[in-house]
């Protein structure tokens, strides 16, 4: 983890939830207390982020220990401990929703990524991540999206090339879209273009397109389009994809299986934290 990064999006956490202190610990704790905590699984699933929860509490006190039970991308039943620190009793208390709201969101985005990921094992295709993810926290939903065995799509606008519907309808066709963008990107940037028909799986075809995005599409006409495509562009299938298709669009012979709901909807792993 680049902790520049893991640093910025922790602390504007902590402005957030500690604007001018914390009134009910400052006001029962004494400064110098030290306790004993842990992390606990209260439901089954995949743990991410405990990195990032450990930084939050060395962020509000420098001198906490931890020993890490069960690392990032372990399977974990409801009842294990996963984390055990010391440190600074009033420090562990201002930290302690921080690190579970960022832990518990990052381990349910691996939990239902793995999931993903196990119901097409042994197929070719690989699931990837979307852009939508919550503002403000994509680098740990791209981070815990590979902790559950997926890979990442492009990270932001800057680092790849997508030309999708509304750039199409801008740039008055496929055609143009791709000729356009070629003459500005370097040669070592991949050119993908969202299709929802043959004849613009055809147009991408004919443009050079590195990449063709088959959005939206129907179980049969995916089938068809990697026949047409027939390997002359890395083929990727997006939209609507879930837990009871996802095998059918693997089966397809497409490589790529984009899936939004792997960050945008999913439900965070239940974790307490208890003091001993």
């Amino acid at each position: 983890m680049d902790y520049r990064i893991v640093d910025e999006i922790i602390q504007n956490s902590l402005k957030e939830d500690l604007p001018m202190g914390d009134i009910t610990t400052d006001s029962i704790i004494d400064p110098n207390d030290v306790s004993l905590a842990r992390f606990i699984a209260k439901a089954d699933g995949v743990i991410a982020g405990l990195d990032v929860a450990a930084r939050v509490f060395e962020i509000l006190d420098s001198s906490v220990k931890f020993i890490v039970k069960l690392p990032d991308g372990t399977h974990v039943k409801a009842g294990d401990i996963i984390l055990e620190f010391e440190g600074n009793t009033r420090a562990l208390l201002k930290g302690e929703r921080t690190a579970l709201n960022l832990t518990q969101r990052m381990s349910g985005i691996a939990t239902r990524t793995n999931a993903f990921c196990n119901l097409i094992a042994g197929e070719k295709a690989k699931v990837v991540d979307t852009r939508k993810t919550t503002p403000g926290l994509r680098y740990f939903d791209k981070y815990s999206v590979r902790i559950g065995g997926a890979q990442n799509h492009r990270y932001c606008l800057s680092d790849g090339v997508l030309i999708k519907d509304n750039h199409i309808k801008a740039a008055k066709g496929i055609k143009n879209a791709v000729e356009r963008v070629r003459k500005s990107i370097p040669h070592t940037i991949k050119i993908e273009v969202e299709t929802e028909n043959s004849t613009m799986i055809q147009e991408a075809l004919d443009a050079s397109a590195d990449i063709i995005m088959l959005d939206n599409m129907s179980i049969s006409d995916m089938a068809e389009a990697v026949k047409i495509i027939n390997k002359r562009a890395l083929v990727e299938a997006s939209g609507d994809i879930n837990e009871e298709n996802i095998l059918d669009v693997a089966k397809t012979g497409v490589d790529i299986i984009s899936i939004g709901r792997i960050t945008h909807s999913v439900t965070s792993l239940d974790i307490s934290m208890q003091f001993i």
